[in-house]
C-alpha cells in the first residue's frame, strides 16, 4: 500500500511523519492550508523523512456564531484531537505535524500531540489582514458590533453592508487577539511551534517558509527523540499564561490550556492563572480591547519580541525546552524586545499593571468563573439580574431595547452539558457594544465568550446550571455583585436560600438526545477543568 502512494525501496528506512491538515474552504481561516500542507511535505522530504498527509475537520466559529450550529464548536476540539490520535496511532507514525487555522484547531491538535507523545510540531495557518472601510480597519468583530448598531438605528444599512463586505478580505484567522491568535501565541510560548510562526500573516511567503521549516524540525525531533511531554511541562504552561496576559488574549485560553495540560499530565489549576495575572502586566494594545491587530504585532517583531520583554523581566522561564531542540532563552538570544511603544507598551508604561484576565469565585461560582478585564473602565458592578435561558432570548431582548443600564444579564443552560456545547456569545456581546450598552451592563453565563468579546463579561461559571449550579437558582431582580479586584462573583442571597432554591429545581432534561451532542453532554466535565471528555 505504501508503494502505491509513492514509497521507493530507500524510503522504508526513513521516519514517517503524519501531516494533519485542517484544510477546508468553508472558512477563510483554513482555505489556504492545503498549500501549507504541501510545504510541510516538502520540508519533511528535505530532512529525509517520508510524509503522509491526512485530513481532519474544522468548524467556522464566525459562521456558526449566534445559531444552533455554535453548539458544535467546542465539540469539534474533541473531534480534532480524537481524529489525529486515531490516524496517528493506526498508521504508527514516527512523528506528527499539524496545521490549524480556526479556533479549535489549535487546542485540538495540541491535545492529540500530548496524548500521542510522539515527536510533534504545530503550525498555525496565520492571521488575516484587516479590511478597510472608509480608511478605517475593520475585522470580523466589526460586523458583529455593526449588528447591534444597525438594530438600534445607529448606522445606515449602506454602512452595515459595507462593513460586512470588507471585514474579511482574504485567507487567515480573525485578526485581533481573539481565540485563534491567542492560542497560536500560547503554543509558541509553550515551545510547540517554531519562533515567529504564530504571528505571521496567512498570505505571506514567510508563512510558507515557516511551514517547510516545521517539516524539517519534526524529523529532527524524531532523530533526537524529543517528545511533546518533554516540552509541555508546568513551566511551559506558565510561560504560555504569562504571554496570554501580556497580549491581552482570549479568555478561552483558560479552557484550552486546562484541557491540554490534562492530556500532558500537568497539574494546572485555575489558581495558576490568577497567580500569574498578578505579576504580568497587560502590554499589547491589540483588539478587541485595544487598537491594533496581529499583523501590526508581526511588523514590530511578533511574539518573540514580546517574549523577550518578558524574559528580560524574569516573567517567563527561559530554561523551558522547545521544538527547536533549544530552550526559550536560546531561541530569544538574538531577538530584540518589541520597540513600538503604542503596539506593545514597555513594562514601565503598561496598559494595565496586571493581567487582563482573572478567575472569580463566590456563591455564584464555587468552582470558578473567568472574567476578561482588559479595557474595562470600572472593575465593580452591582445590579439586578435579568435572567435568560438561552442566547437567542438574550439577543432578542437587546435588539428590542429591553436591557437597561446597570442590568446584570444572566444567560444560563448554555454550559458544556446544558447547551450542550458551551456556545460563545459574540452575537450577544457584539450587539451590546453596538447598542451602546457595553460600559453600563454586565453579563454572566455558564457558556463562554468569543475572543472578540469585550466589556464586563464573565463566562465559564461553574458548576453550570444543568448540573444544579447556583446560577440555576437565580431569579429576575436578584442583586448580583461582581468585583474584579477582589475576584468575587456573588448574589446577595444567603446560602440557605440558594440551597432551598436549588432543591426545588426540576431535574435537567437534555435538549438533544441523539448524535454527537448527546454523547458530548454525557461525557463532558466542568468548564473548571477545561470541559474535557475523559
Amino acid at each position: 500500500m505504501l508503494r502505491a502512494v509513492g514509497f521507493k525501496d530507500e524510503d522504508f528506512s526513513k521516519p514517517i511523519v503524519g501531516i494533519a491538515s485542517t484544510w477546508s474552504n468553508l472558512t477563510p481561516c483554513n482555505m489556504h492550508i492545503d498549500e501549507l500542507a504541501r510545504r510541510a511535505d516538502e520540508g519533511v522530504r528535505r530532512a529525509q523523512g517520508m510524509p503522509l498527509t491526512f485530513g481532519t475537520i474544522t468548524v467556522s466559529d464566525g459562521i456558526a456564531m449566534g445559531t444552533e450550529g455554535m453548539k458544535y464548536s467546542l465539540v469539534s476540539r474533541e473531534v480534532i484531537a480524537d481524529s489525529i490520535e486515531v490516524v496517528s496511532n493506526a498508521e504508527r507514525f514516527d512523528g506528527v505535524l499539524a496545521i490549524g487555522g480556526c479556533d479549535k484547531n489549535m487546542p485540538g491538535s495540541l491535545m492529540a500531540m500530548a496524548r500521542l507523545n510522539i515527536p510533534a510540531v504545530f503550525v498555525y495557518g496565520g492571521t488575516i489582514k484587516p479590511g478597510q472601510v472608509g480608511g478605517q480597519d475593520v475585522d470580523i468583530v466589526s460586523i458583529f458590533e455593526a449588528v447591534g448598531s444597525f438594530g438600534t438605528g445607529k448606522i445606515s444599512r449602506e454602512r452595515f453592508s459595507d462593513i460586512e463586505c470588507h471585514a474579511c478580505p482574504g485567507a487567515g484567522s480573525c485578526g485581533g487577539m481573539y481565540t485563534a491568535n491567542t492560542m497560536a501565541s500560547a503554543i509558541e510560548a509553550m515551545g510547540m511551534s517554531l519562533p515567529y510562526s504564530s504571528s505571521r500573516d496567512a498570505e505571506s511567503q514567510e508563512k510558507k517558509d515557516d511551514t517547510a521549516k516545521a517539516g524539517e524540525a519534526v524529523v529532527e525531533l524524531i532523530r533526537k527523540r524529543i517528545l511533546p511531554r518533554d516540552i509541555l511541562t508546568k513551566k511551559a504552561f506558565e510561560n504560555a499564561i504569562a504571554l496570554v496576559m501580556a497580549l491581552g488574549g482570549s479568555m478561552n485560553a483558560v479552557l484550552h490550556l486546562m484541557a491540554i495540560a490534562h492530556e500532558a499530565r500537568v497539574a494546572l489549576a485555575l489558581e495558576d492563572f490568577n497567580r500569574i495575572s498578578k505579576k504580568v502586566p497587560h502590554l499589547a494594545n491589540l483588539k478587541p480591547s485595544g487598537k491594533y491587530v496581529m499583523s501590526d504585532l508581526n511588523k514590530v517583531g511578533g511574539v518573540p519580541a514580546v517574549m523577550r520583554l518578558l524574559l528580560d523581566a524574569k516573567l517567563i522561564d527561559g530554561t523551558a525546552l522547545t521544538v527547536t531542540g533549544r530552550t526559550v532563552a536560546e531561541n530569544l538570544k538574538d531577538v530584540r524586545p518589541a520597540s513600538h511603544e503604542e503596539i506593545v507598551r514597555p513594562l514601565s508604561r503598561p496598559l494595565y499593571p496586571t493581567g487582563p484576565m482573572v478567575i472569580l469565585k463566590g456563591n455564584l461560582a464555587p468552582e470558578g468563573a473567568v472574567a476578561k478585564i482588559g479595557g474595562l473602565k470600572t472593575f465593580y458592578h452591582r445590579g439586578p439580574a435579568r435572567i435568560f435561558d438561552s442566547e437567542e432570548e438574550t439577543l432578542d431582548a437587546i435588539l428590542e431595547g429591553k436591557i437597561k443600564p446597570n442590568d446584570v444579564i444572566v444567560i444560563r443552560y448554555e454550559g458544556p452539558k446544558g447547551g450542550p456545547g458551551m456556545r460563545e456569545m459574540l452575537s450577544v456581546t457584539g450587539a451590546l457594544i453596538g447598542a451602546g450598552l457595553g460600559d453600563s451592563v454586565a453579563l454572566i453565563t455558564d457558556g463562554r465568550f468569543s475572543g472578540g468579546s469585550h466589556g464586563f463579561m464573565i463566562g465559564h461559571v461553574a458548576p453550570e446550571a444543568a448540573v444544579g449550579g447556583p446560577i440555576a437558582a437565580l431569579k429576575n431582580g436578584d442583586m448580583i455583585a461582581i468585583d474584579a479586584k477582589k475576584l468575587t462573583l456573588n448574589v446577595e442571597l444567603t446560602s440557605k436560600e440558594i440551597d432551598s432554591r436549588v432543591k426545588k429545581l426540576k431535574p435537567f432534561k437534555p435538549k438533544i438526545n441523539t448524535g454527537v451532542l448527546a454523547k458530548y453532554s454525557k461525557l463532558v466535565k466542568s468548564a473548571s477543568v477545561g470541559a474535557i471528555t475523559l
